[in-house]
């Protein structure tokens, strides 16, 4: 199986470009450069993991993975607080973390089994 064939790298990957997109004039980079990093975790991690040869390594990866979407969920969170991110579209981005972190979660569990 070949990562780029994965719905969840690739929804994960879209997520992360965007994010990219929408934050690319954000002036305090400490914050941006955290968010953007954790995003592009997610897809790097599900990635990383495919790619590895057993599946404990995979596993490992996912779960890598998992955490960033939890990380990047936190900090979008804040980001909408102090209005680095617009409440819609940090909001769009909550769900559709939760939406991969449900991915990564089946996925796992069928490399599991």
């Amino acid at each position: 199986m070949a990562f780029e064939d994965l719905e969840v790298w690739k929804r994960s990957a879209a997520l992360s470009a965007e994010v990219y997109l929408v934050l690319k004039d954000l002036k305090d980079y400490g914050f941006k450069d955290q968010i953007t990093r954790s995003c592009l975790s997610i897809s790097s991690n599900v990635a990383e993991g495919i790619e590895r040869k057993t599946s404990k390594d995979t596993l490992k990866f996912l779960t890598y993975s998992q955490g960033s979407c939890a990380e990047f969920r936190s900090q979008t969170y804040i980001g909408i607080k102090i209005n680095y991110i617009p409440s819609k579209i940090g909001h769009q981005w909550v769900q559709e973390s939760k939406e991969i972190s449900a991915m990564i979660i089946g996925l796992s569990k069928s490399i599991a089994n």
